[in-house]
């Protein structure tokens, strides 16, 4: 079996995490399995005495913009080649190598650390004081183009697009390490990681020759067999080779599995690539026809830099050109504006010009790019239209406050208190109004709902409401400043109020801070801001569409759970618990939600 490349990385976020890793690779604290008579050496950054923590924050002062709270400081890279190729003879002989083979690999990789990342990377320690030799390197992600920390844009985050690069950077410290007969393992493996003492315990030992040398296992004359198995359970040597005997077969279950995930790991990884070239095939699909082609088939000649002919002088920079000709003097953007100016014809003459000499395809690609031009020019030209809330009309609050109080069963103190805030209003028609805001409290959109009249039933929203990206919602609980803990999706403003109002009056106040949220389409929660909010329950209507709502909200946020009420929905539980408290004020230990 040929020898195979190692690399990992792994993200050091917190300073705390740089100096840990440091220690370790200085050997200042213990390390049960190393070689404390063995020396390491450093390989780059060996006339620097500072201290890992010390080089990195020097380097991040440089930058342009401070570090994301969330951003890589630096990215720990692990670099090694499987027991084969440092001891061919013997891989199992731990602690072992050719001191020429070693050499060899750690300047090989030195200079392929080198000539990637040059002075990002500010240290990498050799260890040769545990079982196989091996590299840690420390590499600050600096973007250079950008001025800031990112891990991604050097080593690949999540997604496809993430593991394609990590593939590539294995693919480069594979071709590095070549010419050492050193290959690349199997792409897209998900393998996990054995443990070296775990690994040569169970793999290298060889029980059942044990068994049948240890003369201390073997019978006695007249031994019966139930004093030798008796004798045999209790002996320490037989309970060592049971161990080894377990740890074999898991080692052997766990090869196992790596195969299996491997090979669906290429399936994936092809898959994966096929999709890159589907995509990069559209891209060029979407890109406009060169203009120095669309240039020559129009009669064109290329003289001195310059596009000459028909009385024009052009001069063609990437997707725009300028014909300096005094009397064409003129310029302008893409294959259709150059057909245009040169033809002398308009859009549709010329659209016909580029189906003749280029095809079906080259008149689509001019005519999406025309198109996105001149929808780029209008989104940066036309003003942004901005949402603007209902008058509020003082003279028919009272009438709005008593519709939600007296027929709905919201609590008055509370829809004042939603009142005074601004979260709640009338308008001139005697809507009730529920301002909805973005998370960062600004106003984008209103939801109505009729008041007026014995059986209204009016409900919608204000024109001009940005849906997805505007909720009704306000918070419960805990202090102002705190992250939310717990989320409640509903239905409906008016359920929203209503479930909250029911845990209130059962539970009593929040103690974490709840966020209390409506919101008629899943699809336009902000999903990544929410994932690590440890309770979400979902208290949708329990009907078929409330079901199939929740269900989508699982697939999103997978810590979701799912709330019904007993009544149509939760504004009639609200009504139907209170109707209970006052047929039965003293029996109230027999309501729940």
């Amino acid at each position: 079996m040929s020898p195979l490349t190692i690399l990992r990385i792994e993200k050091l976020k917190t300073f705390g995490n740089v100096a840990g890793s440091d220690d370790h690779v200085l050997r200042n604290r213990e390390t049960p399995n190393a070689d404390p008579t063995k020396e390491n050496v450093r390989l780059i950054g060996e006339e620097d005495s500072r201290s890992l923590e010390e080089i990195v924050k020097e380097k991040i002062s440089t930058l342009k913009h401070r570090p994301r709270k969330d951003a890589v400081l630096c990215t720990e890279m692990f670099l090694s080649a499987s027991p084969e190729y440092f001891r061919p003879d013997n891989p199992s002989a731990s602690g072992q190598w050719s001191d020429s083979l070693m050499q060899q690999w750690a300047i090989a990789s030195r200079d392929w650390l080198a000539q990637n990342y040059g002075s990002k990377c500010v240290r990498a320690e050799l260890h040769l004081d545990e079982s196989t030799p091996h590299i840690h390197a420390y590499i600050v992600p600096l973007n250079d183009k950008t001025g800031r920390l990112s891990h991604d844009a050097m080593f690949g985050g999540r997604g496809g697009q993430g593991r394609i690069k990590l593939s590539k950077l294995q693919d480069s410290y594979a071709l590095a390490l070549a010419p050492l007969g050193i290959e690349r393992g199997v792409k897209g493996s998900k393998a996990t990681h054995t443990k070296v003492k775990e690994y040569y315990q169970a793999v290298n030992s060889e029980p059942l020759t044990a068994v049948l040398s240890n003369n201390q296992l073997a019978p006695t004359p007249f031994e019966s067999a139930s004093s030798y198995v008796a004798r045999i359970q209790s002996d320490e040597q037989f309970q060592a080779i049971n161990h080894q005997l377990a740890d074999r077969k898991f080692m052997q279950q766990r090869l196992e599995r790596a195969e299996q995930r491997a090979r669906a790991s290429e399936k994936e990884r092809q898959q994966l690539e096929k999709r890159v070239r589907e995509l990069e095939l559209k891209t060029q699909l979407l890109r406009d026809l060169p203009l120095e082609d669309v240039a020559w088939e129009l009669g064109l000649h290329h003289d001195l830099d310059r596009w000459k002919g028909h009385g024009h002088i052009i001069n063609i920079d990437g997707s725009k050109f300028y014909d300096f000709a005094p009397e064409h003097s003129k310029g302008g953007g893409g294959a259709i504006d150059l057909v245009m100016h040169v033809n002398s014809c308009n859009f549709r003459q010329a659209l016909v010009w580029l189906h003749e000499r280029f095809g079906e395809a080259g008149a689509e690609r001019a005519a999406l790019a025309h198109a996105r031009q001149v929808t780029t020019e209008i989104i940066q030209s036309e003003p942004r239209p901005q949402f603007q809330l209902r008058v509020e009309d003082k003279t028919q609050w009272p009438a709005v406050s008593n519709y939600l109080t007296q027929k709905r069963g919201l609590p008055q103190d509370f829809v004042q208190l939603l009142h005074s805030t601004g979260l709640v209003y009338a308008d001139d028609q005697q809507n009730a109004v529920f301002v909805m805001r973005n998370l960062d409290g600004q106003p984008s959109g209103a939801f109505l709902r009729g008041t007026r009249g014995e059986n209204n039933s009016f409900k919608g929203y204000e024109k001009g409401t940005q849906r997805g990206n505007s909720w009704f919602h306000f918070y419960l609980g805990g202090q102002p400043t705190d992250p939310p803990e717990k989320l409640v999706l509903l239905k409906s403003p008016i359920d929203a109020i209503s479930f909250a109002m029911l845990e209130y009056q059962v539970n009593g106040a929040p103690t974490t801070r709840t966020l209390f949220l409506a919101v008629d389409n899943p699809n336009s929660l902000p999903v990544e801001q929410w994932r690590n909010i440890p309770l979400v329950q979902v208290a949708f209507d329990p009907d078929n569409a409330g079901d199939a709502a929740a269900r989508a909200v699982l697939e999103l946020l997978p810590q979701s759970k799912r709330l019904k009420p007993k009544a149509r929905d939760w504004n009639q539980q609200l009504l139907d618990y209170q109707k209970q408290l006052f047929q039965q004020p003293n029996q109230e230990e027999g309501l729940s939600l």
